[in-house]
């Protein structure tokens, strides 16, 4: 066995405790090394986390604005739609008002008149029957008379054409008028669109 001399025991001893403090420190430094790797992967995975939820919070905010703003679009859209459709309808009744002036002018529309008195007539089977014509009329009134074969009176309103017939005795009113057809069909009417086949 070798007996070491101060020096060399202190240096032993150094080298030693350099050693043993190189080792505390690898090992020191790894622990925080690994520490900190935890910490920054859990960093990353809050961050991925955060980023997604915003992400997703983002995107239903701009489908909840789009949604809205596409709403908003079809109700102006209607809002149009419906405005032509009144406009078209307008315009439209204006022009059948038209047509039955002139086809009141018609020998058509006389035939017309002598087959609605005759029909009233035929469903008052003998009772007591009041014939209405229309104040534009007026001057058919006797000719009509002579065709139907019943006693006319002249409305005091117009009615647009047309006929009307009061049976008292049932409180029936058959009311052939141009006005109340013209009405029935503003209210029936609907507008449709180009139907693809």
């Amino acid at each position: 066995m070798t007996l070491l001399t101060i020096e060399e025991k202190l240096q032993h001893f150094t080298q030693y405790s350099m050693e043993e403090a190189r080792g505390r420190y690898d090992e020191v430094i790894r622990e925080y090394t690994q520490a900190m790797e935890e910490i920054f992967q859990q960093y990353q995975e809050d961050r991925r986390r955060q980023e997604n939820l915003e992400i997703k919070t983002e995107t239903e905010r701009l489908i909840r604005e789009n949604n809205k703003r596409f709403s908003e679009e079809q109700v102006k859209i209607r809002r149009t739609i419906s405005s032509q459709q009144e406009e078209l309808k307008a315009k439209l009744f204006v022009e059948m008002r038209d047509r039955l002036a002139r086809f009141a002018e018609s020998a058509e529309y006389h035939r017309l008149l002598v087959r609605q008195l005759r029909e009233a007539l035929a469903f008052a089977r003998g009772e007591e029957v009041i014939l209405y014509i229309d104040p534009s009329d007026a001057e058919r009134k006797l000719s009509l008379e002579v065709e139907v074969g019943a006693p006319l009176t002249v409305s005091s309103y117009s009615f647009l054409g047309g006929s009307r017939a009061v049976i008292p005795g049932r409180n029936i009113l058959i009311d052939n008028s141009f006005e109340t057809k013209l009405a029935e069909a503003k209210e029936n009417f609907k507008l449709r669109g180009r139907q693809d086949k």
